[in-house]
């Protein structure tokens, strides 16, 4: 299949660190013809020290494996990522069911344990995206006013999902993306000078990023686009739904 690049070009985080130092030469008039001048779009002074992906999510059906999306075949679950300061830990779309795997994932990928995270923030209300909340319960359980009122209506949790702020820490933005559902949002941060945002279902996988498409259960096309562009202006790196992050130059 021929795919279009849509809004940006993908690359790997040691080129665009290479662009960004270009970018920083240019401004000291030092030039270096290595790498193109690629201006980034984060601040280099944050309070985030550190973030990981736990997991890397899967779709339960993909179009460019060549499957058709009439019926799932494979089991689903989305990526989580970590994102860390000096005194706090935040959660993004706790992804395993299984409290013992969940744990045993965080461990492996990041160092730390459930007690450890201070926040867990759902970016949307499908399933695949709070299946291991209940591992955190010790957490702040944070999503959009619309996305919180989705899951507390189905009563699974020992405990409500709250609206979030604006801010988590002072450090994460909590950006609205709707489209794929109306309360789906992300967070955006600063991290070494590149602006991170992790998408949730604004963005599915990488392939969907490229050609420019909206996963086929968004449930209005048009609103997921604008915010798919919206993404793109404010982002170097993307952290999608249900593939590893890749950057966006």
């Amino acid at each position: 299949m021929e795919r279009r690049k849509f809004l940006g070009t993908s690359l790997g985080l040691g080129a665009i660190l290479s662009a960004g130092c270009t970018a920083a030469a240019h401004a000291t008039g030092k030039q270096n013809s290595t790498f193109p001048t690629i201006p980034l779009k984060g601040k280099k002074e944050s309070a985030i020290t550190h973030w990981d992906v736990v997991t890397i999510g899967n779709l339960s059906r993909n179009r460019y494996w060549g499957e058709s999306e009439e019926q799932a075949l494979h089991p689903v679950i989305c990526t989580t990522t970590v994102i860390s300061g000096k005194n706090f830990h935040v959660m993004v779309d706790p992804s395993l069911k299984d409290s013992s795997a969940m744990a045993e994932e965080l461990k492996r990928r990041t160092g730390l344990v459930p007690e450890n995270i201070n926040v867990v923030f759902v970016t949307h209300e499908h399933g695949d995206h709070h299946a291991g909340i209940q591992s955190f319960p010790n957490a702040s359980w944070y999503a959009t006013e619309a996305t919180a009122k989705m899951i507390n209506t189905t009563e699974k949790y020992i405990k409500n999902v709250e609206p979030a702020p604006q801010q988590l820490f002072s450090a994460i933005d909590v950006v609205p993306t709707p489209g794929h559902t109306p309360g789906t949002a992300g967070l955006r941060f600063d991290y070494h000078g590149l602006s991170v945002f992790v998408c949730g279902d604004s963005v599915a996988t990488r392939d969907f990023w490229d050609e420019g498409r909206m996963y086929f259960k968004a449930l209005d096309m048009e609103m997921s686009h604008r915010s798919m562009k919206k993404i793109a202006a404010i982002a170097d790196v993307i952290v999608p739904g249900h593939d590893n992050y890749f950057i966006n130059l």
